[in-house]
């Protein structure tokens, strides 16, 4: 018994105060955003930049060390917060005559995507007898913006919080292999900045998946690939709507279909600071370029965090074992989309 005492309190001083928690997380997540910085230096690496080498080193942290539990509430603060500061400046980046001239374009198009992605992945999984409900989030996440729209959907269609993490894993693991693939892809395609912008902000994952590829395109190609992206994580709000609608006739008017869901307000965020970005700063407000500069530079750094904190969640073990059918069907369908918004851009 005494001994049962002895290990008990031995398991508290192990562990680490919320707060240090937190800290150590974040910071944890910036040190590997770090050490990706520098591997871009590297000659090879230099093509693929300093966001896809930071989730590179955390993917395989993740496969050889295991995930940081103990750093946990850091990790997802970086995943998840940050990635959304960080999108939010980007909307400084934005020239707001762009949207105004191909933003209703953009949305239509994204709404094609997103159908086409669901209907895909789930009519395959179909065919490949894959779990139905890993497959559902993975059509969302592909259609819609990764993990972000996993999570939003998860609750509503009542999945498992195993299933939803292998879904973000999946995406997480796939969205940075197609986006590395495109930077690779870049340079011999015949494609201008702006249409290059597109086909990544229609056809890409997560939303730091579009703003990893984006970036080679230069400000324009990058500020029209967050534009399309960011048009198909608005439609992430009447998309829950309609699984709402459609659990609520599933279960016959019980509770089972109802859900709240989170307003993407980093989207609104975005586009103040886009107005701001167009015709404020610079024009009534004089903002000198060393201020543009260093604001766009922590954009970059947090959105690298954010890169860490998805790659941390990759476990090629759970891939393995439960998701190799989803995949399968995930993959295709990203495959086609691609190709597709490729002759649509």
């Amino acid at each position: 018994m005494a001994s049962s005492n002895v290990t008990s309190e031995q398991r508290k001083s192990y562990q680490m105060p919320k707060g240090t928690a937190w800290i150590g997380g974040v910071a944890f997540t910036f040190f590997i955003a770090l050490l990706g910085f520098f591997l871009a230096k590297v000659p090879g690496f230099n093509h693929i930049g300093q966001l896809a080498c930071a989730i590179i080193i955390a993917v395989a942290y993740r496969q050889v060390f295991g995930y940081p539990e103990a750093l946990r509430s850091g990790i997802a603060f970086s995943s998840k917060r940050l990635l959304r500061t960080a999108i939010i400046l980007y909307g400084l980046k934005l020239n707001i005559d762009t949207v105004l001239s191909d933003g209703l374009g953009l949305l239509a198009r994204d709404v094609g995507v997103i159908a086409f992605a669901i209907f895909m992945t789930v009519w395959l999984a179909k065919v490949f007898k894959a779990d139905k409900n890993i497959s559902l989030l993975l059509g969302v996440g592909t259609g819609v913006c990764g993990a972000a729209a996993i999570a939003a959907v998860a609750p509503i269609v009542k999945v498992k919080d195993e299933d939803t993490a292998i879904g973000v894993g999946i995406i997480a693991l796939m969205g940075t292999i197609f986006a590395i693939g495109y930077t690779i892809l870049r340079p011999i395609l015949p494609l201008d900045s702006i249409e290059y912008g597109m086909w990544a902000g229609i056809s890409l994952h997560e939303v730091a998946h579009v703003a990893l590829a984006g970036a080679p395109a230069g400000e324009d190609g990058l500020a029209i690939a967050l534009l399309a992206k960011l048009g198909r994580v608005f439609l992430l709000v009447p998309l829950c709507f309609i699984f709402i609608f459609i659990m609520k006739r599933k279960n016959k008017g019980t509770e089972e279909g109802n859900a709240k869901i989170e307003f993407p307000w980093f989207l609104v965020g975005f586009i103040l600071l886009s107005i701001l970005g167009s015709y404020v700063f610079g024009h009534s407000i004089p903002v000198s370029d060393g201020v543009m500069e260093g604001l766009f530079t922590l954009t970059t750094w947090l959105l690298t965090a954010a890169m860490v904190g998805l790659g941390l969640n990759v476990s090629l073990k759970d891939l393995r074992e439960r998701a190799m059918r989803p995949l399968a069907a995930m993959t295709i369908t990203s495959v086609l989309l691609s190709v597709i918004a490729y002759f649509i851009v």
